[in-house]
């Protein structure tokens, strides 16, 4: 039996002091009926002012698309009933009824969405290297990390991050104390070689301990960048060489669109995308993951329903080895308990009942629906960007390859007034445009707000050096074709006018 490497060592001194709650250990007396349970502060479900949930939902294969109106859906009818005595045999595993799904208990995901998401895990991403993996179904993925941060840093450790990260995980590390050390990127995202140099020299007298790397390698936010197969083993191989942990956080994993081909002409109809043409096509066609490839146990998966089913859900897992997942576990016992129960029965009853293989029906109509989005996004910006501007370097678009985020990249040198007017400070002219073209009526996110400050250069007694290219980062997936259009034409326009 091959076990996953003992990673203790990395768990925060929070973590390691917190012992389980011995109220939490009774629980599972609850369940058995030979057992009068007077221990806990349980009420009793004939209290709960619902007798049962029932809900529709489009059926599988979704042969008329996942976004088509519900009169053009096979419909799935459910019902969640309130006791569990009204549950048929065959339904035990399908269906939370409401008098479990609304009580206390099940810190960890109740059994019914937590083996679901065990065995999507085994037809996605495998998971051979090592038997002892699990899974915690959690409230999404800003908690998952929010949870990791206390578990595994001390105030004043390292995490290794993005060049260009998510907000929010920088403004958690903030909170916390932990420190940032962003890692360089490219087109392809981060470079394994940077990642290398920096871990080679790093003075642990001076800077403290690192714990884990945090990277959105699908579709990343904001940048839209993806990790090729051959970074992601490098930075693996790096994370086993300099023991860190890897936290791979993938709410954009199934947003995989494929290269974007300019010649509308070259492309190929949904109905003969070989990757959409079985499970098993759409399966392979998929970026092999951190975790697939994980033989020591020093990756932990962040997943979410958020971005294909809906961010108010407050579903997400977390997948790794279980004695990581442990502290974790107990963390949640003492902060959320347990994602929410409404959510966990409807969400539970709709995956079981559609199974496996409709869940990647659904997973491919997402597919579709993202590829056309990121078409037509990269397609408007050649049409409304004038052309001299991609010829001169001033306007740079990436085109995604997976996720919902498009970046256009501006050489700020290349301003007529970049010296005179914002003096040669990329910082204030990214300022002034996002000012500007908010008078004009459409809003996209500074890159500023994204750039993670280098506490390495502070501590060693350094200062940051400001970057000459700014970015702005849009979506194509918050709104309709029509107005995605037309927010990039008045962005276009913004630019257009101010490289005259």
């Amino acid at each position: 039996m091959t076990l996953a490497k003992d990673l203790s060592h990395l768990l925060s001194d929070e973590a390691k002091a917190r012992k389980p709650s011995p109220l939490k250990t009774t629980i599972k007396y609850f369940s058995d009926p030979n057992m009068i349970f007077l221990g806990g502060g349980l009420p009793l479900s004939d209290y709960f002012p619902w007798f049962k949930i029932s809900g529709e939902s489009p059926n599988p294969p979704f042969i008329n698309g996942i976004g088509a109106p519900r009169g053009n859906q096979d419909i799935l009818n459910f019902e969640v009933p309130r006791d569990h005595c009204d549950i048929t045999a065959d339904e035990e595993f399908s269906t939370i009824s409401l008098d479990k799904a609304l009580q206390y208990g099940h810190s960890q995901g109740h059994p019914q969405i937590n083996s679901f998401f065990r065995e999507h895990n085994k037809i996605i991403h495998k998971m051979t290297g090592y038997e002892d993996s699990d899974v915690l179904t959690t409230i999404g993925n800003t908690w998952n990390l929010e949870s990791t941060l206390r578990c595994l840093c001390n105030k004043g450790d390292y995490i290794l991050v993005e060049e260009f990260a998510f907000s929010s995980t920088l403004a958690a590390a903030e909170a916390q104390g932990v420190k940032t050390c962003p890692i360089p990127m490219d087109a392809d995202g981060i470079i394994p070689e940077k990642l290398d140099e920096i871990l080679a020299n790093w003075d642990e007298k001076v800077l403290g301990k690192y714990k884990f790397l945090i990277l959105v390698a699908t579709g990343s936010n904001p940048k839209g960048l993806s990790l090729p197969e051959s970074r992601r083993q490098k930075i693996y191989e790096l994370a086993c060489k300099y023991d860190f942990i890897i936290i791979e956080d993938e709410p954009y994993y199934f947003l995989q669109v494929g290269k974007y081909i300019a010649d509308k002409e070259k492309r190929v109809p949904f109905d003969q995308v070989e990757s959409l043409q079985s499970h098993d096509a759409f399966v392979n066609s998929l970026v092999k993951s951190f975790i697939s490839r994980d033989t020591e146990g020093r990756v932990l998966r962040f997943d979410s329903l958020s971005k294909v089913m809906g961010p108010n859900t407050r579903i997400g897992w977390i997948s790794g080895q279980k004695n990581l997942l442990y502290h974790l576990l107990r963390y949640h016992e003492v902060s959320i308990q347990s994602p929410s129960g409404f959510s966990q029965a409807i969400v539970a009853k709709t995956l079981n009942s559609w199974g496996q293989g409709g869940f990647l029906d659904w997973l491919m109509g997402i597919r579709k629906e993202y590829t056309i989005k990121r078409d037509f996004c990269i397609d408007s910006l050649h049409k409304h960007i004038p052309k001299r501007l991609f010829e001169s370097g001033a306007v740079i678009v990436n085109p995604p390859i997976a996720g919902m985020f498009f970046t256009i990249d501006i050489n700020a040198e290349l301003h007529p007034l970049f010296e005179s007017k914002f003096n040669s400070d990329a910082k204030q002219l990214e300022t002034y445009i996002f000012d500007t073209v908010i008078k004009e009526g459409v809003l996209l996110v500074p890159g500023a707000w994204f750039e993670a400050k280098d506490y390495t250069i502070i501590d060693k007694g350094g200062k940051e050096e400001y970057k000459k290219t700014i970015f702005f980062r849009g979506t194509y997936a918050a709104v309709g074709l029509e107005k995605l259009d037309l927010g990039i034409q008045r962005f276009a326009k913004v630019l257009d006018k101010e490289f005259a």
